[in-house]
């Protein structure tokens, strides 16, 4: 059988169609495209992914497999140290790598780490990166968007093992110097220090969907198999919408937001948080949150003390302040065998206005969220 040329044409745009990015960015990172419509390319291995990824080409980067760099770029035994948190050393507690000087007078104690998770790779601007079903994984190295690069989607991929056993053993992700980001349908697991990390400079307009923040290790900070570091937003006046997120077996920093020139403005709408045994919010100087229509189930402390910009949609005579930015009333929280979260701040939700999210009742987010976060579910 013989097809027509135009047929033919057709097939193959169809393919490519199907081998790249699913849905549109929205949010505050509505009108990224990432690599737009250049013909998809398949990484042969851990090399070619590196090349296309640092590239100055717009790429759609197909993930089909594991790339794995675990021994890639070999060891290193240095000194690193027990920081206080490590009250169970023996059993299941994370000692510390020296990074940026951290550990100071803390005790000293060796340690062995992969070398390849402690340098990201240094992603250009205008990349799409999507696994294919369920097998796009990144085993061993971070991703790190910086230096400007900016109009990166990053879609159905699990980044994982970075040095698990360690702080500072590395980031899944990270944002400083970027804008137009769209992180959506991603996994991340068993990572050394923070799964998504903004700052100290602007990380620009970033929406962040559907991604799965899986806290499981045997090696904790909290000495209890549930990771800490789990989510850092510290950007200079980043926007940030964080939506149908499944949050899960951390205890902190899930998220903290903000500091001394943060400033970031952050949507936290229709996320799932279940079991962690310490705090999810911890919100400090200069952040300015909303967080409406989430889930909060066996949380021990939703929001850590000291809150300062935070709107928690406690109710729906409240909650209709929002309509001023958002063009809806905001949707209450909801909270099950877990602590309270209140916020009442209201100033700043004009800023909103334009970032086009409507949120979901929080009733139906836990099944949403379960069936849609994460890899491999597009």
């Amino acid at each position: 059988m013989h097809l027509s040329h135009s047929l033919l044409l057709s097939l193959i745009a169809s393919t490519a169609a199907a081998a790249g990015v699913t849905g549109e960015a929205f949010g505050f990172a509505a009108g990224t495209t990432g690599g737009g419509n250049a013909s998809p390319v398949t990484p042969k291995d851990i090399e070619e992914l590196t090349t296309y990824l640092t590239d100055d080409e717009a790429r759609v980067i197909i993930l089909d497999k594991e790339y794995n760099f675990l021994g890639s770029e070999g060891e290193t035994t240095e000194d690193g140290c027990r920081p206080d948190s490590n009250t169970c050393p023996e059993n299941g507690g994370q000692d510390a790598i020296n990074g940026a000087d951290w550990c100071g007078s803390q005790p000293k104690v060796s340690v062995t780490y992969d070398k390849a998770a402690i340098t990201p790779i240094q992603v250009g601007s205008n990349k799409s990166i999507v696994g294919s079903g369920d097998k796009g994984v990144i085993r061993g190295k971070g991703l790190r968007i910086a230096n400007g690069a900016k109009n990166i989607i990053i879609q159905n991929i699990h980044i994982t093992e970075l040095n698990p056993q360690y702080i500072w053993g590395g980031d899944a992700i990270t944002l400083v110097g970027s804008d137009q980001i769209w992180i959506d349908h991603v996994k991340t697991s068993l990572i050394g220090r923070q799964h998504i990390v903004t700052g100290y400079e602007p990380a620009g307009s970033v929406t962040i969907s559907n991604v799965e923040i899986d806290g499981n290790t045997s090696w904790s900070a909290s000495c209890d198999n549930h990771h800490y570091w789990a989510l850092l937003f510290l950007g200079t006046n980043d926007k940030v919408t964080f939506q149908y997120n499944y949050i899960h077996h951390t205890s902190g920093r899930s998220p903290k937001i903000g500091g001394t020139d943060s400033g970031t403005l952050f949507h936290a709408v229709n996320n799932y948080w279940y079991d962690n045994t310490g705090h999810a919010f911890d919100i400090s100087e200069n952040a300015r949150v909303l967080a409406e229509g989430n889930v909060f189930e066996s949380v021990k402390n939703p929001i850590n003390e000291g809150v300062e910009l935070l709107f928690s949609a406690p109710d729906a005579s409240s909650n209709a302040q929002c309509e001023s930015g958002l063009g809806y009333t905001c949707e209450v929280n909801q909270l099950t065998d877990s602590g309270s979260f209140a916020g009442s701040s209201t100033s700043f939700l004009g800023e909103f206005k334009g970032e086009a999210v409507k949120a979901i009742a929080a009733t139906e987010v836990a099944a949403y969220v379960k069936s849609n976060a994460g890899v491999g579910k597009l």
